[in-house]
C-alpha cells in the first residue's frame, strides 16, 4: 500500500448524484474488484493497482472550512470514490473533522460506507440537523463478499453497526450495489435496520473475471437482477421500508 500525504485546491466538488461529493481521500484500502471509483486513475496519475494506494487529502478540514462560506448549502454526499471510513481515517480524521463543519453550520449530509468506524461519529450525527447514514451490502453471503471485496469488513459487522445506527435514532439506509450473489437474502438482515434501501441493478464490469473464475455467470443476468428486484421491492412494500430502484 503506497500513501501519500497530499496538499489539495479544493475539497467539495460538484456531483450527479447529489449536489456535492466530499471525498477526503483518493483511492480506497478496500481495493473491492468492482469498484467504479477505479476511473479516478485516469486523472490522478496514479499507476499503482486500485487498492494499492491512498492520498490523504491533509487540508481537507481547512478547505473545508473556507469552501461552506463561498458555496450554496445544501447535500453533501460522503464519499462518492472512496470509502470515507476506510482504516487511514482512524488515524487522519479527515472525515470526521469535515462532519464536525458540516453539521455545526447546518448542511445536510449523506454518508456511505462499509466500515463500522461510523460509529465513532454517531455523536455528530446526532448533532446534525439533517443526516443519513448508509452501508454499502451487495451481498449476504460473507463468502461472497470474500471473493469480491476480500479486504472490507465482514457483512455481520455492517448490519450490526447499521443496527447501532438506527435504534440511536439516525435515518439509515442500505445501498445495494452491486447486486452480488446473494443479494436476495439481504432484507432478512436489514428489516429493522433501515429507513430506505437504494437497489443499483448495475454490475461494475470490473469484476467480471471473479464471476468467471468462480462459475457465477448467472448472477450477471437481467433474469437475476429482475428476480432479485421484484423479491426485495416485495419484502420492502411489508415490511414499510422505502425501495429506491436506480439505474
Amino acid at each position: 500500500m503506497i500513501i501519500k500525504e497530499k496538499y489539495v485546491k479544493t475539497i467539495l466538488s460538484e456531483s450527479r448524484i447529489y449536489n456535492y461529493a466530499l471525498n477526503p481521500y483518493t483511492g480506497c484500502q478496500f481495493g473491492c474488484s468492482y469498484c467504479y471509483a477505479r476511473y479516478m486513475k485516469k486523472f490522478t496519475g496514479h499507476n499503482e493497482p486500485w487498492g494499492e494506494f491512498v492520498d490523504v487529502k491533509v487540508n481537507a478540514v481547512e478547505l473545508l472550512m473556507k469552501e461552506i462560506n463561498k458555496k450554496k448549502k445544501d447535500r453533501v454526499w460522503i464519499s462518492g470514490v472512496c470509502d470515507p471510513y476506510q482504516p487511514l481515517e482512524a488515524k487522519h480524521g479527515l472525515t470526521g473533522g469535515c462532519l464536525e463543519i458540516l453539521a455545526d453550520n447546518g448542511w445536510p449530509i449523506v454518508i456511505q460506507t462499509k466500515s463500522p468506524l461510523v460509529l465513532r461519529d454517531i455523536d455528530v450525527f446526532k448533532h446534525a440537523d439533517n443526516c443519513d447514514v448508509g452501508f454499502s451490502i451487495g451481498s449476504a453471503d460473507d463468502g461472497i463478499r470474500r471473493l469480491f471485496e476480500p479486504e472490507a469488513p465482514p457483512v455481520t459487522d455492517r448490519v450490526n453497526a447499521l443496527k447501532e445506527l438506527h435504534d440511536a435514532g439516525i435515518r439509515t439506509y442500505a445501498m445495494i450495489a452491486p447486486v452480488l450473489p446473494g443479494a436476495e437474502k439481504l432484507m432478512e438482515l436489514l428489516d429493522d435496520r433501515v429507513d430506505y434501501i437504494y437497489l443499483d441493478r448495475m454490475n461494475y464490469s470490473h469484476a467480471d473475471s471473479v464471476y468467471k473464475k468462480n462459475k457465477l455467470e448467472y448472477f450477471l443476468t437481467d433474469e437475476y437482477f429482475e428476480s432479485v428486484s421484484r423479491e426485495i421491492s416485495g419484502k420492502c412494500r411489508k415490511a414499510g421500508i422505502e425501495c429506491r430502484i436506480v439505474f
